[in-house]
């Protein structure tokens, strides 16, 4: 049902596709879809959950001596595999990137999108802050890290999903550099020489 509700939002676009389609398209019942789903933004962001819980699981697992930045870094560019993997478990790679690029372009998923990224940095803030040995709520530096870093992500997938080349090695080669260029683009100056 999550394929075939994935393929109809990405063809026909989010509005214009009914919960009804989708148990058609998989010959069941309305009914048999609302027991597996609370609605269709459900089904849009079904996988996305998952490859956000498993980012906050690859970050939990990082070594301790790692910096909260560094542990962030490390958990995307070595947990891409991993999280690869999930996404095709249940849906071939390249329905999910096709389906983030409808996230992006439906005003209704992108504000979910937006409300939903948020409740993951703040899970994000909230581990860092474990790590570190601070309270959350006192010291600033957990947000900020999880802010600047999730600002990357952003900057990296609306790049990504506006590129010719939209391989999921390419928004991960992609967000490698600009984490790169952290840096740089925060403490330096981007006056051209």
């Amino acid at each position: 049902m999550l394929r075939a509700a994935l393929e109809l939002f990405t063809s026909r676009g989010y509005e214009r596709t009914t919960v009804d389609e989708i148990a058609e398209a998989v010959d069941v019942s309305q009914r048999t879809f609302f027991r597996y789903f609370a609605g269709k933004e459900e089904v849009a962001f079904t996988v996305q959950e998952m490859t956000e819980a498993a980012f906050v699981a690859a970050v939990r697992a990082r070594p301790p001596h790692e910096a909260p930045m560094e542990a962030l870094r490390q958990a995307f560019l070595e947990g891409w595999e991993a999280i690869r993997e999930t996404v095709e478990s249940v849906v071939p790679v390249e329905l999910y990137l096709r389906m983030y690029r409808t996230i992006e372009s439906t005003p209704a998923l992108l504000a979910a999108h937006l409300r939903r990224s948020a409740a993951t940095e703040e899970t994000l803030a909230r581990l860092l802050a474990e790590r570190e040995g601070v309270d959350v709520d006192t010291d600033p530096r957990p947000r900020l890290a999880v802010a600047v870093f999730g600002g990357v992500i952003r900057v990296s997938e609306r790049r990504w999903s506006r590129s010719e080349d939209h391989g999921p090695e390419s928004v991960r080669t992609l967000t490698a550099s600009y984490l790169d260029q952290l840096g740089s683009a925060l403490t330096g100056h981007w006056r051209a020489a």
